[in-house]
């Protein structure tokens, strides 16, 4: 089953990514300024899935995306993609586990592996 990513990009604003059960990227969202939206946007997309619809394109370098839309607003852009049947794998695993995936929020700028510079500190207080 896939995820919802939720993270900040470089400017402080807020977005998400949609993710395969492989953990690779479909689609990315427009930006956000608070976090709750992108969790209000989430839940409107899982619950109107059946909205969605898919414009699909090929770019000058020969590469297929989709522009998802929802209702009439355009909702997010998807990955590069090599193969038109791929990008069509990609479109068949947002409508399949979509409605069904958790949300992770991975935007907040602690870090989830805990406090490492402490315990790097600790190790060359110990070797002296």
């Amino acid at each position: 089953m896939g995820a919802f990513v939720i993270s900040k990009r470089f400017n402080d604003e807020y977005k998400f990514t949609f993710t395969s059960r492989r953990g690779k990227v479909i689609f990315t969202s427009l930006s956000y300024e608070l976090r709750f939206e992108c969790e209000e946007d989430i839940e409107r997309f899982k619950a109107n899935i059946e909205l969605a619809k898919f414009l699909k394109f090929k770019g000058s370098g020969g590469k297929y995306f989709f522009k998802l839309m929802l209702g009439d607003v355009h909702f997010a852009t998807s990955r590069k993609y090599s193969t038109e049947l791929l990008l069509q794998k990609g479109v068949k695993e947002i409508v399949t586990y979509s409605s069904r995936s958790e949300i992770l929020d991975f935007s907040s700028s602690e870090s989830i592996f805990g406090d490492e510079e402490s315990e790097d500190e600790e190790v060359e207080e110990a070797a002296e």
